[in-house]
């Protein structure tokens, strides 16, 4: 009995061993998955134990269908691998990103069985592999957005007729699209957005009949809009938005894509007017037609759509309102109207309070005048834009007292009186711009309890007294407080996350305080048109993340310390109208930034879905003020060391600085000569050397400069031919010139004296010269004899030797005798 008991254990034993088998994943996809999680892990130089990968439980001693992010069929007894989730496998901080070969992804082309495939936010990079993807028959879901995959989508894709769900979206693929695409007949959604994409759309994409979202924003689409379009009867999401589409939308959009929820076309050169067809399209939700180049009136039967909760028009359009006086009673409850730029006058429209679930109004760029709004501070709306307008009177408390608020927009307005105390009352703000209107007296303390608050722009108004003192553990970024009337010692009690300083135009005097340097996370300190004094503060080198540094018209001096050449990231660098002395540091050569222009600056992420202005940097560019957009630093590059105090030779190094755009150096007293080397500075557009005790030549090498527009070389002492060729040939002012020693060429109407050249002399005076030469010979050597003669008789020498050797004599006679005849 005892042994049949154990029989019947070892039967069931065996049973549910079996059973388990069966219910394993197969064992060829199991080492598939093995081996794909050792080529990731080692393109990533990462733990295979680390839980943030999410691939920990991966091992080859448990079954792949108990792993995360794998799921396998529960109808088929061989259990397969239908899913596999291996979304952002890749850690990322918010400056750095790792990036891994698409080749990591070979073993999974292994698991036919693949029904669902996520691969995105993984920053893999190469093209895809389309001959593996023809492997994958059964997929139904791909994604691969956020990665850096390149080159065009492989014909194989197209292939895999099974697809619904294709999203590529956030990469870096070119090309055209390809008619092919029409071959998915079974896509529901399609999302190419944010690529490289050009050509037209083609009108195959009409064919997809079961297609309900279509996004192919931010790529490069020129033509029209398809006309097919209008035959995809199933459509809901429309976004062709950021492009180079143009001609006008078409007519009969609303009258066949009846399902339509979301039509997004904007920030294209779309022309015409406003389809009218749209308000037969009782679903739809979201209109955004905005930055377009469309005309005509803005139709007030928009308001009429009842399902409308998102309309944005304006920007570069030429649309009109013309219903300012109209009593608009709008039918629709929005929760985002933007209105910039249409023309909009007079009060801020009534009708806008009625749109009790706003949380979004932009109608900036119009020509509304009066107060703020008391209903509209009372409306709890989260983000309002109305900078640009000709708003008046003080900001109403009650505007703080908001529990939503997080961006207010004001600028450029006629606002005036003093910020309210309760300003800090809005503990949600994050942005806040009350730049260029008249507001005055102190920043109210309470600001300073706005822990979320990132950016802060209060320039051009009167603001006076000392900024506050915000807590070092704060979040705010971006501070500009230029062109007010602040005064005392450089504030310093910011946040340790600032990364723009702007406290230009002020009154604000002293020395540099040393503890800037705790702001370790700085990228651009503008301190321009203060009063500082004291020394070029050595310690600025210790700000490692120095991009942009501008001293411009204060009371510096001393020399230039060598240590600002640490700053490796600087690339503007302004300490003009100062009394700076001693010689340009010759180091100038190795700042990093001004030889390799960087791509990008860090200071603006792409944080928000709308644009933020920030101030411009307010620079002397090519002999005028120009304002600088904090948006596009990255590709200006510029040194202005002007009216100081300099003295010394000009350092060849500068040569060095290739991606320098303008380089000023006048009124100075600089001597020597201009470097040749300035014919390496391929990138500059502006050089100006004037005012100075230069001599010599203007170097031939500046011909090679092909974007020089602007060269200053006046009063200096240079001398010489101007070069021609290339730019200098437009460089032909002759102010530019002037007050110098001895310059001369074309582009002063000056012709430079022509020196003979040595003359060559012709062969009848070679003739003479060779006669004269032997007639010299024939007098001139008889006459040195009988002069030597004379001198040896008077010397005694022939006395002596006149008796014996009277035969000698009359020999020696002879023979001068023959030779005076040759």
């Amino acid at each position: 009995m005892a042994k049949m008991k154990l029989s019947l254990f070892g039967l069931l034993m065996i049973f549910f061993f079996l059973f388990n088998l069966c219910l394993s994943c197969p064992g060829d996809q199991k080492q598939a998955l093995v081996q794909f999680k050792s080529l990731f892990m080692k393109a990533t130089n990462s733990s295979a134990d680390d839980p943030l990968f999410g691939l920990y439980s991966w091992n080859s001693s448990s079954d792949c269908c108990q792993w995360e992010r794998v799921i396998c069929s529960t109808i088929s007894q061989s259990r397969p691998v239908i899913a596999l989730y291996l979304d952002s496998l890749v850690l990322m901080s918010f400056f750095e990103v790792t990036t891994i070969s698409s080749r990591v992804l070979t073993p999974l082309f292994g698991v036919t069985s693949l029904m669902i495939l996520d691969i995105s936010s993984n920053y893999m990079q190469g093209e895809i592999p389309g001959h593996a993807f023809a492997n994958l028959t059964k997929l139904v879901d791909l994604d691969m957005k956020l990665n850096n995959f390149t080159g065009s989508i492989p014909p194989q894709v197209f292939r895999l007729s099974r697809l619904r769900f294709l999203d590529m979206s956030s990469n870096k693929l070119t090309g055209d699209l390809s008619k092919e695409v029409s071959s998915l007949q079974n896509l529901r959604e399609l999302s190419l957005e944010d690529n490289r994409f050009g050509g037209s759309i083609p009108e195959e994409i009409g064919n997809l009949s079961k297609l309900q979202q279509l996004s192919l924003r931010r790529n490069s689409f020129v033509g029209g809009i398809p006309s097919s379009l209008v035959s995809l009867k199933e459509l809901q999401v429309l976004d062709l938005s950021e492009n180079s589409l143009s001609m006008e939308i078409p007519d009969e959009i609303g009258d066949h894509l009846t399902n339509l929820t979301t039509l997004v076309l904007s920030d294209n050169k779309l022309t015409g007017g406003i389809p009218s067809s749209l308000q037969k399209l009782s679903k739809l939700e979201t209109i955004q037609f905005d930055k377009n180049l469309l005309s005509g009136e803005i139709p007030s039967w928009l308001f009429d759509i009842k399902t409308l909760k998102k309309l944005f028009l304006g920007g570069k359009n030429n649309l009109t309102w013309n219903n300012n006086n109209a009593k608009i009673v709008p039918k629709c409850t929005l929760s985002q109207l933007s209105m910039k730029s249409c023309g909009l006058s007079g009060k801020i429209p009534g009708w806008i309070s009625t749109q009790k679930s706003l949380v979004f109004l932009d109608l900036s760029e119009n020509q509304l005048e009066g107060p703020f709004p008391e209903w509209l501070a009372e409306m709890d709306i989260g983000s309002i834009f109305l900078s640009d307008n000709n708003l008046s009177g003080s900001l109403p408390p009650r505007l703080f007292q908001t529990l939503s608020l997080s961006v207010l927009s004001l600028s450029r307005n006629n606002f005036s009186g003093e910020l309210p105390e309760n300003v800090g009352d809005a503990i949600k703000l994050m942005i806040l711009m009350l730049a260029g209107n008249n507001f005055s007296g102190e920043i109210p303390k309470s600001i300073t309890k706005i822990y979320r608050l990132l950016l802060l722009d209060l320039a051009g108004n009167r603001f006076s007294g000392k900024p506050p003192n915000f807590d070092p553990e704060a979040l705010l970024a971006f501070i500009d407080l230029s062109y007010n009337e602040f005064s005392g010692e450089i504030p310093v009690s910011f946040s340790l996350d600032a990364r723009i300083l702007a406290l230009g135009s002020n009154n604000f005097s002293g020395n540099l305080p040393r503890n800037l340097t705790n702001l370790s996370k700085l990228e651009q300190l503008d301190l321009h048109d203060n009063g500082i004094t004291g020394e070029f503060p050595r310690f600025l080198s210790q700000i490692s993340t120095l991009q942009v540094l501008n001293l411009r018209n204060n009371s510096l001096q001393g020399s230039i310390p060598d240590e600002i050449t640490n700053l490796r990231n600087l690339s503007i660098l302004d300490a003009s109208i100062n009394n700076l002395t001693g010689k340009i540091p010759a180091k100038f050569g190795n700042l990093v930034g001004m030889i390799d222009t960087p791509n990008t600056l860090s200071s603006n992420p792409d944080l928000f879905t709308f644009l933020i202005e920030y101030s411009d940097l307010i620079v002397n560019w090519k002999k005028s003020k120009l304002g600088l957009s904090r948006y596009n630093l990255e590709i200006y590059s510029l040194l202005d060391l002007s009216k100081n105090k300099l003295s010394g030779q000009i350092p060849t190094s500068l040569g060095s600085l290739r991606g320098l755009k303008l380089l000023n150096i006048s009124y100075n007293n600089l001597s020597g000569n201009i470097p040749v080397s300035f014919g390496s500075l391929e990138s500059l557009e502006s050089l100006d050397l004037s005012h100075n005790k230069l001599s010599g030549l203007i170097p031939p090498t500046l011909v090679k400069l092909q974007e020089l527009t602007t060269l200053d070389v006046s009063n200096n002492k240079l001398k010489g031919k101007i070069p021609v060729g290339g730019q200098m040939d437009t460089m032909d002012d002759p102010n530019y010139y002037a007050n110098n020693t001895g310059l001369c060429g074309m582009q002063i109407h000056l012709a430079c004296p022509v020196e003979p050249p040595p003359p060559k002399p012709q062969e009848d005076e070679k003739e003479e010269a060779y006669w004269v030469s032997w007639q010299g010979v024939a007098i001139g050597y008889p006459i040195s004899f009988l002069l030597t003669v004379v001198i040896l008789w008077f010397s005694g020498y022939f006395q002596a030797a006149l008796a014996s050797s009277q035969r000698r004599r009359r020999i020696s006679i002879r023979q001068n005798n023959l030779r005076s005849v040759f």
